[in-house]
């Protein structure tokens, strides 16, 4: 992926981009054997034509790596890539970004690096049928994007971190390679690091040898990985060890941050996964030891290196005890990234395309895990209430497309990395396993894993493991699930007489444009009030397909008060419920024991507001009265997160239904302290209605209640006010320029010091609502060459909030008009930007603006045109919303 910044060329690396344009032209005109299939087009991204080319030739590399690293900003390293040819191409190329190339040699002859900044095309005549060598010596500077071998500086103490990302393909960021993922390779790496650091990689260390100021490190060379699985991390990293599992596991983390780590946690959830993992595929852990690193300004919740996973801090490192919800984000997440270790490092997608399988496989597997090897026996649920309903939302919108994909380019690898590709596909799995049933499905995930570790598979192969292990043709599952897009939704249709049902259906629809009807198997559920609740009268569980199928099994059964057509949660379906049962619903929300089919209803009432088929002041009535009851804290999340939802559209509406508005956020917001006060005996719930409290509370008397808890002039029983909360509470006292709120901001800014404190004082400060403080961000955000891109993004999410569309409006002309330039800087930033900076107004406007950028600015990357499509859906539905609210 590109850099954010532009990265001057020394005039060597210039003249040997002419030499490259040069030998290319030359090479285009005489070629033998395809070479057109090995041209590439000057950038550091690879086809997936060029890949297969590359690797049709090429066998058994080998990688010798050493690195000479220090606390500045760039770091010395010599390649030793070691590599077999079938055949001897023209056009071959070894990727290396942005580097001062020092030495190159290829098979013993030192020779001009044939170089154009983002690969080498190697010197045919040089190269040999058989075993080849090509050595590299170079500088370059460290990246601050996440990408490559980043370096961070700790704002409190000054220490330097390194760690490595490569996903899709950043190690050529690192070190020379031939970077795509089915060229798997073993690397031996020697490290030359300052005294007091730890360096951390797939391996474990053979040797630590003292070398005056710096130490140097030897690794043995790793099993076979495809080079996006493989890393690097170094620096003063504080370490725990834990020895008492299968296999040995450290943590890792920046010394200054070491006392918001709670290791126990980390440790016990790592040997509950490993333990899970090794019984359930049959195949112990391929690594050997199990390291975990925290590190900052990282791009994503965490990555899958072999080996040695590293996590974003800003999503694992909290001021007080962790509450029960990041307790079992910790967990999942470990087990996600530990699923990945089988599946994803041991056996690997041979291209982008075969992502997807991945991601949906850990996320499937990692839930789990964490359901049945964890204390978070509910973690199903929590998938269901957030993952779930992202996959739904995502294949609604006129960009959904199918779990599997062709993926062009190397640049193209995240364009399709969405809820499709984790929830719905891990989604589609789960349902998979029933369909299938549980013995068979991981006998089959057992075979596959053992028929290609250490190799790259393709999807059919995971299926026709599938298919043996079953006995069944999946053709056609596959391709109803994987290769057709959208989302179905059933409804149950029945007819009762004389108080029994005397004929059901399960009625099967899809949106016209994608019209696939897809077969699968779900649970039906009866139910019937009593005095005292919602009660269970059947269950059955029916495979359906088609439009229609008829379940003669529930005739003769008593006329249901409620139907459930996805009891549990089997299929990925929308559920529609019929008029009876969602009357009953709403009537009878506190009386439903079942947790599960509890949050569904919940879920079935805020689809009804999103689809446009009730009013949001119908749900904001039914909620305001339920959420108190709620005793399920899965469920009350869920509950609070559709609230909030609900006041950024009305905040969005506004000036229509300002009124309203107000009347429900005070009402929102009183409700939320009231529960705070209530709670005080359950931690857990107290901090989840107060953390609702901060962000509903938007009028003065809310506000100046905020800020006096802040100063310590009022408390809350029970609640202790930590640096997270107070971050929080001036953010929000700033977002509405509320009292002392800027004052408070400078102060906290000059007591909190750390990283964590610069990232929130620059939330704080973006979302303040002053239209030359906004404009001066804008400019920061558009022409930033020094601020890291992790403070870039804050600043980005903070920018415009719903209610201060006019602070938006008067900068939107700018950031249409811009939005080339901003596609120019790459996928890592466009991602971030699409997602907040693209002008909403909930006006039809606004989508008419984006309508003319759509059909004027023609050249914008496939991902810039995805998220004006989709900010143009969603202020369509922003304004069917409004319609119904009048």
């Amino acid at each position: 992926m590109k850099l954010l910044s532009t990265e001057l060329f020394s005039p060597r690396v210039i003249k040997t981009s002419l030499i490259a344009l040069c030998c290319a032209s030359v090479i285009s005109c005489s070629s033998s054997i395809s070479t057109t299939a090995f041209q590439r087009d000057g950038s550091a991204y690879i086809s997936q034509e060029q890949a297969q080319a590359r690797s049709s030739v090429i066998s058994n590399a080998q990688y010798e790596l050493t690195f000479f690293l220090s606390e500045h900003s760039q770091f010395s390293a010599k390649s030793v890539v070691n590599f077999d040819l079938s055949s001897v191409p023209k056009a071959l190329t070894l990727d290396l970004n942005k580097a001062n190339i020092k030495q190159f040699i290829i098979n013993g002859t030192k020779v001009y690096p044939n170089y154009n900044g983002a690969y080498i095309v190697l010197n045919q005549s040089l190269l040999v049928d058989g075993h080849n060598t090509v050595e590299v010596e170079f500088t370059r500077e460290h990246s601050t994007n996440g990408e490559g071998l980043h370096r961070f500086v700790d704002p409190v103490d000054g220490k330097v971190y390194l760690y490595s990302h490569f996903e899709p393909a950043a190690a050529q960021q690192m070190f020379a390679v031939f970077d795509q993922p089915d060229l798997k390779a073993s690397y031996q790496i020697n490290v030359h690091a300052p005294k007091d650091w730890q360096v951390i990689s797939a391996m474990r260390e053979t040797n630590i040898v003292d070398q005056g100021e710096t130490n140097l490190w030897t690794f043995p060379a790793t099993p076979k990985l495809s080079p996006y699985n493989f890393s690097m991390h170094a620096g003063p990293y504080h370490v725990w060890e834990d020895n008492s599992g299968r296999y040995p596991m450290r943590l890792f983390s920046r010394q200054s941050v070491a006392d918001q780590v709670s290791p126990q946690d980390w440790f016990t959830y790592t040997k509950q996964g490993l333990d899970f993992f090794d019984r359930y595929f049959g195949i112990a852990y391929p690594f050997k030891k199990y390291d975990q690193v925290l590190v900052p300004d990282f791009l994503y919740g965490a990555m899958e290196n072999a080996g040695a996973i590293t996590f974003s801090e800003d999503r694992f490192l909290f001021n007080a005890a962790m509450t029960a919800e990041q307790k079992e984000r910790l967990a999942g997440v470990i087990m996600h990234e530990m699923a990945h270790q089988w599946f994803g490092d041991l056996v690997t997608m041979k291209w982008w395309n075969g992502l997807w399988l991945n991601e949906s496989f850990a996320s499937f597997m990692g839930t789990l895990a964490t359901s049945e090897a964890t204390e978070f026996s509910n973690a199903w649920r929590s998938f269901y209430a957030k993952g779930k309903q992202a996959a739904y939302h995502q294949d609604s919108l006129v960009t959904t497309h199918p779990i599997e994909v062709p993926v062009a380019t190397s640049k193209n690898a995240f364009d399709n990395i969405d809820a499709i590709t984790y929830q719905k596909g891990a989604s589609t799995i789960k349902q998979l396993r029933h369909l299938l049933g549980e013995d068979i499905f991981r006998r089959g995930v057992s075979q596959y894993l053992t028929q290609y570790s250490y190799q790259n598979a393709e999807l059919n192969d995971f299926i026709n493991s599938l298919a043996t292990a079953s006995g069944r043709d999946l053709s056609q599952w596959t391709k109803e699930w994987l290769y057709a897009a959208g989302v179905n939704t059933i409804k149950a249709q029945y007819t009762c007489q004389g108080g029994q049902i005397n004929s059901f259906a399960l009625v099967q629809t899809a949106d016209s444009q994608f019209p696939t009807l897809r077969e699968q198997r779900v649970q039906i559920g009866l139910f019937n009030k009593n005095r005292y609740e919602l009660e269970k009268q059947q269950v059955i569980a029916v495979t359906y397909k088609g439009a229609y199928t008829k379940v003669d099994q529930l005739i003769g059964e008593v006329c249901p008060d409620l139907v459930y057509p996805n009891y549990d949660d089997w299929g990925f379906v929308k559920v529609e419920l019929d008029t009876n049962s969602f009357n009953t619903a709403k009537q009878s929300l506190g009386q439903v024991s079942d947790p599960l089919l509890r949050s569904m209803l919940w879920q079935s009432m805020w689809d009804s507001v999103i689809d446009g088929n009730t009013s949001m002041e119908q749900f904001l009535n039914i909620a305001l009265i339920n959420a108190p009851l709620e005793k399920d804290y899965t469920i009350l999340g869920q509950v609070l997160g559709n609230l909030q939802q609900a006041k950024n559209y009305l905040d969005l509406m506004a000036p229509m239904h300002a009124s309203y508005n107000s009347k429900i956020s005070k009402a929102l917001s009183q409700m939320s302290l009231r529960m705070s006060m209530e709670s005080y005996r359950n931690r857990d719930f107290q901090r989840r209605w107060f953390d609702a409290y901060i962000s509903l509370s938007s009028h003065g008397e809310a506000l100046k209640h905020i800020q006096s808890l802040l100063q310590s002039k009022s408390h809350i029983k029970g609640l202790s006010i930590d640096q997270d909360l107070r971050w929080a509470m001036i953010r929000q006292l700033n977002r509405y320029d509320y009292g002392d709120a800027q004052a408070l901001l400078a102060q906290e800014k000059h007591l909190d010091q750390s990283d964590s404190g610069e990232k929130a004082a620059i939330a704080a400060e973006a979302i303040r609502p002053q239209s030359a403080l906004k404009r001066q961000w804008l400019n920061t955000i558009e022409n930033n060459d020094t601020m890291p891109f992790s403070k870039i993004r804050i600043a980005m999410f903070n920018l415009y909030p719903a209610e201060q569309k006019l602070l938006s409006a008067a900068t939107a002309e700018q950031r249409f008009a811009n939005l080339p330039l901003m596609d120019d800087k790459g996928p890592v930033f466009m991602r971030s930007f699409a997602a907040v900076l693209i002008p909403t107004q909930c006006s039809a406007s606004n989508i008419n603006a984006i309508s003319d950028v759509l059909d004027t600015q023609t050249g914008l990357s496939q991902l810039a045109r995805r998220a004006l499509l989709e900010t143009r859906q969603e202020e369509q539905r922003c304004v069917k919303i409004k319609l119904l609210l009048q």
